[in-house]
Order: C-alpha cells, then structure tokens, then sequence
C-alpha cells in the first residue's frame, strides 16, 4: 500500500507502508527509530547514529550528518530517508530526493520534537510506542519545569558549543529552549550559534558557563582557561546529548536534567 506523508519543510512524499529499508541521517532520529521498535527495517545509518551501541555496530554507515556517501545510500535502495533540516547538507538532501522519499524534521523546541516524534512514529507504523514515548518526555519535562519554579532557578547562563571561535547556543535553538524549561536564562539574544570572545561574555554578567560535550568535546581543561577570563562565573561540563538530541534521549535528559537542577540550588 502506498502512503503519502508531507514532511515539516511542506514536502510530499510518497512511499510503500510501512517502509521496509530505512536510512536515517540524523543521530537522535536514529535513536528514536529503535526505541520505537524497529531494527530490521533500518539498513542505513551515519557514523555520529551511536545509540544503541549493539544497533550502531550491525548497520551499515553512510557517512557523517553533513557528508553523506550518496552513493552507499543508493546502493542501499531504500524505500524512506529520514533527515534534519539543521543537521543535514541542503545541497546533499536535494539531490536525495530526486531519487528517493525522504522525509526531514525541523525543529526547534521541545514541543516541535514531541511533534516530530508523532509524525515519525506514523511513518513508520508505530503510533502507540511514540504516543507512550511523548507521555514520558511530556510528564517528565512538566515536573521540570514546576520545579524550577519551587526550587527557585533562574541563573543566567551561556551554552558553549565550539572552541577556536568560541560559538554559542543562542536563541531559536533546541538547546535555548531546554534552558529555559529548566529555570535558566540564556544571556545570548543573538539567533542561532553566533561567536563571542570571552571579553564579549564578560559584559553579559552570566554567572554559568556550560562547555558542552558536543560538537566541541569539551574537557576538564578547557575549565580553567574559561575560568581565568571570567573569574565571577562558575563553569560546568555537560553533556550535550541531553540538550540537543530531540528524538527519544529525551526520557534519559529528564533524569539528568533533574541532577542538574539539585547542583544548581546547592550552589
């Protein structure tokens, strides 16, 4: 039976359902895919799609998010393409869909990723696993966000993502709008994922800095440098996938968000 979808960039697909042979070129959507139950029927996957370890051996790799193999893809022969428009290479995603279905999420908050997780999970015929994974995101980010209430959070905050030039989560992010469910300011107004020196950063008074684990891996020793320029601001590693990845990481962000929020009220 063939099916038609539009995608969340307004592009109809059509496609055989369920779809047999999936690729998917976008980490957290990879994720999401196998906690909705699939494995077979996802053949391809890139070289950043780690979770489940056991899943990332066994499945073929086509790349990275921003340099697919076009044509390990094509050797593939699938039947549905499952993308990003920020992850993924525009030039690279048009030239995809002039040959196969493919499907791209847009997203940028936390209720855009709830979304998506119901539209994927009706592409791919898995409705009631995605709407159980919604209930768990939604319940557990609502607690969030009562708490920072009552616990009284609202630090002002900068979310490093790259070094050498030093890049930051800004606003119309996925990353923006986590901080602000949790109690944070983002002292960043700027769009996007402008650049600042730290001398730029001291102006904005933020009182945390948060490195995170990815794209830039971050480590212990890039504290002290950060700490150096902005002695009155506490600097803390974090892990990235708990505040980008939008698919079904989400459940695990709950609970590390909710340790991040009994740190903060301690200190």
């Amino acid at each position: 039976m063939q099916r038609t979808f539009t995608d969340q960039l307004g592009n109809e697909i059509t496609f055989n359902y369920p779809p047999k042979r999936i690729v998917s070129i976008v980490p957290s959507q990879t994720e999401l895919l196998f906690d909705l139950g699939l494995d077979e029927e996802v053949i391809g996957i890139t070289k950043f799609c780690i979770h489940p370890i056991e899943k990332f051996a066994s499945k073929t790799k086509i790349g990275g998010t921003k340099k697919l193999l076009l044509e390990k893809i094509r050797d593939l022969k699938p039947d549905l393409i499952i993308g990003n428009k920020e992850e993924n290479t525009q030039s690279e995603i048009e030239t995809l869909m002039q040959e196969f279905p493919v499907w791209m999420s847009d997203i940028h908050n936390l209720e855009e990723a709830l979304k998506t997780i119901t539209e994927i999970g009706e592409l791919v015929n898995r409705q009631p696993e995605a709407a159980y994974l919604n209930h768990l995101i939604h319940t557990g980010f609502t607690d969030l966000q009562t708490l920072a209430v009552s616990k009284n959070i609202h630090q002002s905050v900068a979310y490093l993502i790259w070094k050498d030039p030093y890049m930051f989560a800004g606003r119309n992010t996925f990353i923006d709008d986590i901080l602000r469910k949790i109690g944070l300011n983002n002292v960043i107004e700027q769009s996007r994922y402008p650049e600042f020196s730290l001398t730029e950063l001291q102006a904005t008074n933020c009182k945390l800095i948060f490195l995170s684990s990815e794209p830039y891996p971050f480590k212990e020793q890039h504290i002290k440098e950060i700490e150096v320029a902005l002695p009155n601001a506490k600097v803390k590693l974090v892990d990235g996938e708990m505040f980008s990845w939008y698919g079904s990481r989400l459940i695990k962000a709950v609970n590390y968000l909710f340790h991040l929020q009994d740190e903060l009220v301690q200190s």
